[in-house]
């Protein structure tokens, strides 16, 4: 069943860095969430993506989101990519790809690669419910960061 606009957000953990995993299930339905699913770290799109979270950091902290991104790439890469970029936010790795399957953002095959996560957001507000989504069949496509802002500042 893929998650759409209005359903309750289901609990995951996954792994933030080898050996450590975030549990959403403490955060979800007590603080608006940013959920940001990005095809590939070190990607130019992802890269560029999670630069502009970073650089527009305070505020994202003044509406009170808690921002996480999401990539199939193993957590040995997501934490690397997050150093290296410097993201304030955790990066999890869904590298068995069930989370991107749950909201329905894979990429069946992606340039000859298969189960690759599509770019998308997704939003759930402090009940837990998902109050936006977004996703594309671009990779290229950056998300709409005026609309994720307005989703964020409404939930």
């Amino acid at each position: 069943m893929t998650i759409q606009l209005h359903d309750r957000c289901p609990a995951f953990k996954l792994a933030c860095k080898p050996g450590e995993e975030v549990d959403l299930e403490t955060v979800i339905g007590s603080k608006t969430v940013v959920l940001l699913f990005m095809p590939l770290a070190f990607s130019p799109v992802c890269t560029l993506e999670v630069c502009l979270m970073r650089d527009q950091w305070t505020k994202w902290q003044t509406l009170g989101a808690a921002v996480f991104g999401i990539t199939v790439d193993s957590p040995f890469v997501t934490e690397k990519f997050r150093q290296l970029e410097n993201v304030p936010f955790p990066i999890l790795s869904d590298f068995n790809k069930v989370v991107a399957t749950q909201f329905g953002v894979l990429h069946e095959d992606l340039k000859g690669m298969k189960g690759i996560a599509k770019r998308s957001v997704f939003v759930i507000d402090r009940s837990g419910i998902v109050t936006y989504r977004w996703v594309t069949e671009n990779p290229g496509q950056q998300i709409d960061f005026a609309a994720l802002e307005a989703a964020v500042a409404t939930a």
